[in-house]
């Protein structure tokens, strides 16, 4: 076994990004068999390492490959799904490589094909194809522009679980043979596999070359940095999420304040309630304790009445009686009336 690990990004980007005619050729193999494209010539646009990512949001260690006719391509080394969110970061990859054209003064018809390759060591997509293209299209696969050389941004998957290792190698692809080497080559010749490429195949040999260029101390070093990467990454990650976590804290802390004074208010407004129900029946009862009174009232002026004409009947009585005693000694209506002053009607009635 050797250290050699192309699934490093650190080893993935010196391999291929190095300014040295062994990288080069060996990124242009990496290009052929995976853009399904003859690539001639290519610039690595960003072969520096990365010195200091200990800030960085989300650590990488992509290659920015420029074509003879200006095609630009990011290439990425993706080992894990991680917690930002991969869906959303490649897109966002794809658009800024787009975006950074110079545009200054021409037309957009001069616009130059840019695509983002990320080789992922996770499955992503629930198909059997190893690589997939996205482009824009409209809903129902209808493209966005009429022919494919005119769509300009492109973002291309290529999912290496999803290639068969146990495949005979002379069945395999381009494609598999090349992940195939991706994911054994710290094995070296102790793999038949890999022996036998290295012994037939002419793109393999040049990985092979390149790979063997770097010495085990330098793979070792290069191993130290990945995993000071990915820690950090991790890191940087689990800080987001804290983060992200505090943010949810805070949103369940002001929702459960909202509620409570959405408490307080109908609280509030059941006391309001409660104060005019209260009003309300003290206001019923001062209306039942007048309604008493008014029916005392008239029980006591009824009272009054009947008293009134229970004097008026006794003093009818006395001068019924009185005026029966008048008759009685032989005095007429006449002198009966004017010594009651009571007309003689009045006092035929009280007769009655």
């Amino acid at each position: 076994m050797r250290s050699a690990n192309l699934l490093n990004d650190f080893a993935f980007k010196y391999v291929f990004g190095e300014d040295c005619k062994e990288a080069n050729d060996a990124l242009k193999s990496l290009l052929t068999v995976f853009l399904e494209r003859k690539v001639n010539k290519v610039v690595v646009k960003n072969s520096e390492m990365v010195k200091d990512y200990s800030k960085m949001k989300s650590p990488r260690l992509d290659l920015l490959v420029e074509f003879d006719d200006q095609t630009m391509v990011d290439l990425e080394m993706q080992l894990r799904q991680t917690k930002d969110n991969l869906m959303n970061r490649f897109p966002y990859y794809s658009a800024r490589l787009h975006g950074s054209q110079d545009m200054e003064g021409k037309s957009y018809s001069q616009l130059k094909e840019t695509i983002v390759m990320i080789f992922f060591n996770v499955n992503i997509f629930e198909n059997d194809n190893i690589c997939n293209t996205f482009r824009y299209k409209c809903d129902g696969d209808l493209p966005f522009v009429k022919e494919e050389k005119e769509d300009r941004m492109k973002l291309r998957t290529i999912e290496m679980p999803k290639v068969d290792l146990n495949k005979p190698l002379e069945v395999m692809n381009e494609q598999e043979k090349m992940i195939y080497y991706f994911l054994n080559c710290h094995k070296g010749m102790e793999d038949s596999k890999i022996k036998m490429m290295i012994e037939s195949d002419e793109v393999i040999q040049m990985l092979e070359k390149r790979v063997e260029t770097i010495s085990d101390d330098r793979w070792k070093k290069i191993i130290e940095d990945f995993q000071k990467l990915h820690e950090n990454e991790e890191r940087i990650e689990l800080q987001l999420e804290l983060e992200e976590l505090q943010k949810a804290k805070e949103k369940v802390r002001k929702a459960q304040e909202d509620v409570r004074k959405a408490e307080e208010d109908v609280r509030k407004e059941q006391e309001d309630v409660r104060k005019e129900q209260e009003d309300v029946r003290k206001a019923q009862e001062d209306v039942r304790k007048a309604q008493e009174d008014v029916r005392k009232q008239v029980e006591e002026a009824d009272k009054k009445v009947e008293d009134a004409n229970r004097q008026i009947e006794q003093m009818n009585q006395v001068m019924k009686q009185g005026i029966k005693a008048m008759l009685a000694n032989g005095m007429n209506l006449e002198l009966i009336s004017k010594s009651l002053s009571k007309s003689e009607d009045e006092i035929m009635e009280l007769l009655k």
